[in-house]
């Protein structure tokens, strides 16, 4: 991002600079406008087309003027070259449809062409060279001339990269890729500069119409080399994505690497990734601002509502270059400044999952093979969320009671293991356990039925869930048992957080909708609990360990004791 002060200096060197410049190259090289001077303007046209038609690489828009501007210099002087470039510069600028905040750019890129155009100018003259004569006449000055050409080459890259560094701070190698293709376009077009120059000398301004119909193919056939090579790549990076997006098991992760990998990949400002809710609504989960990621929830979109709700119910993609072209449309919470919109569909099975934004402040910001590229990503994206789904399911299926919701006994003891190891790595400094058993639960099962006791266990763990909340985790251990685990709890708050969950089953009767009444009337049943406390490593140096003594403090300090009581383990 540029600076506003920075912008304001190269205003500044601007009018300093290239005004009066442009003078004193009148001055001292003037202008030797032969014959008719509607030839320039043959000329001007011709490099406006070629600058119309540029190519962007590495940020840096490539446009192959360059034999152009050789045959006027040759032919007119330097002053001629120097006021066409700054044409071709406008023409070049209006082309890639510039916004206000990047206005600068006509400035800097005037500067810039206006000094490889002097310095260039000024070297082949110190040479010896002449414009307006026949090459074939001065053997000589078809070197200087391929000198001046090597010498506007190096000065163009030079400047740029100085620009680059200086205004944009950014840094990069001398020698990359858009020096490869500078260097290969003029290599390619300093011949056809020499054949446009003499042969304006044999048949006049037809020269113009004869070289720039092909050299315009030229370009074309390059514009569309360069973009299937963008498509190349970009094809490459979507089949990476898709295959990092498989390997993610969890839906959180796989959304998050979407929306990262989006807003590396493309021009994005802003992204929303929004959901299909019950078929019947839209609602935003994940909102991506200024390069970063964050997970939001603010209520619903109807359909058909702003650009998310069009492309919902259309099905179809929508790719806005500018704000005018979506004016029409309810922007909803898209910011002021955002001018570019593309906006994506996600398929699966042929249905609407649910639709992806991208918007930028840049006008034509995206193109349509990147629409292309995205649509192909949200297709990985909608498969690696299916299966991302599927395997939380199986994991929940796996390691959670089907009847409590709570975790269960083989997912609490992996966690005891992978807690202790963290005790005996001194990642913890203490490790607390609640072990709950219902008292008589057997006399409830047979007095109300086993409906009513399954009642009660939901009942129970939904209360214990909400008791322990983020402290720990609430796991059935098996039957009518529960279990706490509280990482980093001292053992008196373990006691003390075990009688607020006695006092809580004992206060509180449990309401049964499926009893053994005939008139299967509503019942209040009151129950009680044992529990017993242990913690290491005062109690015990490992998982087992652990268990066996929170039981013990169970069983011998709280249910011999009379039941309904907590029970610390004691050495």
């Amino acid at each position: 991002m540029v600076k506003p002060q920075m912008k304001k200096a190269i205003w500044v060197v601007w009018l300093l600079v290239v005004p009066p410049g442009m003078w004193a190259a009148y001055v001292f090289y003037p202008p030797s406008v032969s014959g008719d001077k509607l030839d320039v303007f043959a000329f001007l046209f011709l490099m406006s087309i070629v600058a119309s038609m540029p190519m962007v690489i590495n940020k840096t828009s490539v446009f192959l003027i360059q034999w152009v501007s050789l045959a006027v210099f040759l032919t007119f002087g330097l002053f001629v070259e120097m006021v066409l470039a700054q044409v071709a510069i406008a023409v070049l600028m209006v082309r890639l449809r510039l916004q206000k905040n990047d206005w600068f750019r006509l400035p800097l890129n005037s500067l810039m062409f206006f000094m490889v155009s002097l310095l260039s100018g000024i070297i082949f003259y110190a040479l010896g060279g002449v414009h307006g004569t026949s090459l074939m006449e001065h053997q000589s000055s078809m070197l200087l001339a391929a000198l001046y050409e090597f010498v506007s080459f190096a000065l163009n890259h030079v400047m740029l990269t100085m620009v680059i560094i200086l205004v944009y701070k950014e840094k990069g190698p001398f020698f990359g890729e858009d020096f490869v293709w500078e260097a290969v376009v003029t290599i390619l077009t300093f011949p056809v500069g020499f054949v446009l120059y003499i042969l304006y000398f044999e048949v006049g301004i037809l020269s113009v119409l004869f070289i720039g119909v092909p050299f315009a193919s030229l370009s074309i056939i390059l514009n569309l080399y360069y973009s299937s090579e963008k498509i190349n790549i970009y094809l490459q990076k979507a089949a990476e994505i898709g295959h990092q997006l498989a390997e993610r098991l969890e839906v959180n992760q796989v959304m998050d690497l979407f929306a990262q990998k989006l807003m590396d990949m493309l021009p994005v400002d802003y992204a929303y990734l929004l959901e299909v809710v019950d078929a019947n609504e839209l609602e935003l989960i994940i909102q991506m601002e200024e390069g970063q990621v964050t997970r939001v929830d603010e209520g619903s979109i109807a359909n058909k509502d702003g650009v998310s709700g069009l492309v919902w119910a259309t099905k179809k993609p929508v790719l806005f270059h500018s704000k005018k072209d979506w004016a029409n449309i309810n922007a909803g919470d898209i910011p002021e400044k955002v001018e570019s919109i593309l906006g994506v569909p996600i398929m699966r099975s042929n249905q609407v999952v649910g639709v992806l934004v991208l918007a930028s402040n840049r006008t034509r910001a995206f193109e349509k093979s990147q629409l292309m590229i995205v649509d192909v990503l949200c297709s990985h994206f909608a498969i690696a969320v299916e299966n991302a789904k599927h395997y939380e399911k199986t994991k929940e299926y796996s390691e959670r009671c089907a009847l409590t919701g709570l975790y269960n006994y083989r997912y609490f003891e992996n966690l005891l293991s992978s807690e202790f190891e963290k005790l005996q790595n001194q990642e913890r400094n203490r490790l607390s356990l609640i072990l709950l058993d219902i008292d008589h639960f057997k006399m409830v099962n047979d007095t109300y039925g086993h409906q009513s006791g399954n009642e009660i266990l939901s009942e129970l763990a939904n209360r214990l869930a909400g008791i322990i909340g983020c402290t720990g985790t609430v796991a059935r251990y098996g039957g009518e048992e529960f279990v706490v685990l509280l990482p980093e709890m001292e053992k008196a708050e373990a006691f003390k957080l075990a009688e607020q969950i006695r006092l809580m089953i004992a206060n509180r009767p449990f309401l049964l909708n499926h009893n053994l009444e005939l008139d299967r009337k509503e019942l209040l049943v009151g129950i009680t609990a044992s529990i017993g406390v242990a913690t290491a490593p005062h109690d015990a140096e490992d998982s087992l360990a652990l268990i066996r003594h929170a039981d013990r403090a169970l069983y011998v300090g709280a249910k011999r004791s009379g039941r309904n009581r907590v029970a610390e383990y004691v050495k």
